[in-house]
C-alpha cells in the first residue's frame, strides 16, 4: 500500500509496520523529522504542514493515518494543567474535526484519525476507543486489550523502553514530550492489520 503518515513525530504508530509498504511521513519539526528518518530510512520523510499536505496530496495514497496535535483537546490539560497549574486556557484546535470531515467526504481509500480522550464530549462520535486514544475511521477496528498506560507519570527511560526508541544520542529540549506523543507501536500495528486483513478478504 501507499501509506500517508501525518504528524508523524518519531514514528510510534509506524514502528511495527515493516518495510513492505511505501510510506510517506509528514512532520513539521525538522529535528524530529530527522530522527524519524534515522529510525525509518526507507520512508519518504517530508518536512511540511501535515494539514495542508493532506489537502494537496490525499488522492495519492491507499491508507491515511492522521494524528493531529492533541494538547488543546486533552482531558489532562483541562483537568490537571488548567485547574491546578494555571495553564492558560485556549481554543481547541479544530483541525482534528476538519480532517475527519474532509476524509469522510473526499477520500476513497481507508483512513484513520487518532487523538486522545478529550475533556469534552467529542463533536463527532469516534469509531473506536482503545487505551487512551479515540479513533475515527471508515473501517471496523477490532477491540484489543493493551497494557495499562501510565504515560502521565512515566519518565524518559520508561518511555524509551515502552516504545522501543533510544533518543540518548539526540539533543531535544522536549524529549519526554516527543516520546509521550508516540502512539504505542503495538496499537499502530493493530490498526494497520485491520486494513491488510480487509485487503486479503
Amino acid at each position: 500500500m501507499k501509506i500517508l503518515n501525518l504528524y508523524a513525530g518519531i514514528g510510534g504508530n509506524r514502528k511495527l509496520w515493516g518495510d513492505e509498504h511505501q510510506i510517506t511521513a509528514v512532520e513539521l519539526d525538522e529535528n524530529i523529522a530527522k530522527i524519524y528518518k534515522d529510525f525509518f530510512p526507507n520512508d519518504e520523510v517530508i518536512v511540511a504542514d501535515a494539514h495542508q499536505y493532506l489537502l494537496d496530496h490525499y488522492k495519492e495514497f491507499d491508507f491515511i493515518w492522521s494524528s493531529p496535535p492533541c494538547q488543546s483537546h486533552s482531558s489532562f490539560r483541562q483537568n490537571i494543567c488548567v485547574r491546578f497549574r494555571g495553564t492558560k486556557p485556549e481554543y481547541p484546535d479544530m483541525k482534528l474535526y476538519q480532517e475527519i470531515l474532509f476524509l469522510q467526504n473526499n477520500f476513497k481509500g481507508k483512513w484513520v484519525v487518532e487523538n486522545v480522550k478529550p475533556y469534552y464530549e467529542p463533536l463527532i462520535k469516534p469509531t473506536k476507543i482503545l487505551q487512551r486514544h479515540l479513533f475515527w475511521s471508515n473501517f471496523d477496528i477490532q477491540d484489543k486489550e493493551f497494557e495499562k498506560d501510565n504515560i502521565r507519570t512515566a519518565q524518559i527511560p520508561d518511555l524509551q523502553k515502552k516504545y522501543g526508541f533510544d533518543l540518548s544520542i539526540y539533543k531535544l529540549s522536549n524529549k519526554r514530550q516527543v516520546l509521550r506523543n508516540c502512539v504505542e507501536p503495538e496499537l499502530g500495528l493493530h490498526i494497520l492489520l485491520q486494513i491488510t486483513n480487509l485487503k486479503e478478504k
